[in-house]
């Protein structure tokens, strides 16, 4: 009796490149082209690339103002707890609910709580941290940390078709296409 081949699902195709510009027109022809998820990566920061991939949305503002809200409204409810409900304490005689006294401690935990969940916030945004990628699998990639640049097409992508897809980026001059399983 033969066991059939276990099939594993396939991540997506990568490109290789030489040049960060090459990496930049290829993915701004890729998403021409209709293709939405699509990933870059290089050795080193690449102006334009994330607009070129269509990445605009970015969270972290957002994460951090809820998080300096939400740090200002702590700071400020745990001494008003302290001051006016919980040890309310008569000192020279200024009331219980002195507002003006809990400023420095409502701002410096606004400070702290936006700080901390911006590091938070982006990590938990960018899926880190991550110990296993499926690009791994591709012996190729060691070199984007050096020299090279790939541009990846993700299989979930709505257009993608293995041999459609492997033809577009055939026609986009890659130095090497691969395959990366999941």
């Amino acid at each position: 009796m033969s066991e059939s081949p276990v099939i594993s699902p396939v991540y997506g195709l990568m490109a290789e490149f030489d040049s960060a510009q090459e990496l930049i027109d290829a993915a701004h022809k890729a998403h021409e082209a209709g293709y939405q998820k699509i990933d870059a990566y290089s050795p080193f920061p690449v102006e334009g690339l994330a607009e070129a991939i269509g990445f605009h949305k970015n969270r972290v503002p957002l994460v951090v103002l809820i998080g300096g809200i939400l740090g200002g409204l702590s700071g400020y409810m745990l001494q008003y707890w302290v001051a006016a409900i919980t040890y309310p304490t008569n000192i020279g005689g200024r009331p219980y609910h002195s507002w003006p006294s809990f400023i420095i401690v409502t701002f410096e935990m606004t400070i702290l709580f936006g700080g901390l969940s911006a590091v938070f916030g982006m990590l938990a945004l960018n899926g880190l941290p991550m110990p296993y990628h499926p690009v791994f699998n591709v012996p190729e990639f060691k070199k984007a940390s050096e020299n090279k640049f790939f541009l990846v097409v993700f299989s979930s992508d709505p257009k993608y078709d293995s041999a459609a897809t492997l033809n577009f980026l055939k026609g986009l001059s890659p130095r090497m296409i691969a395959e990366v399983p999941s």
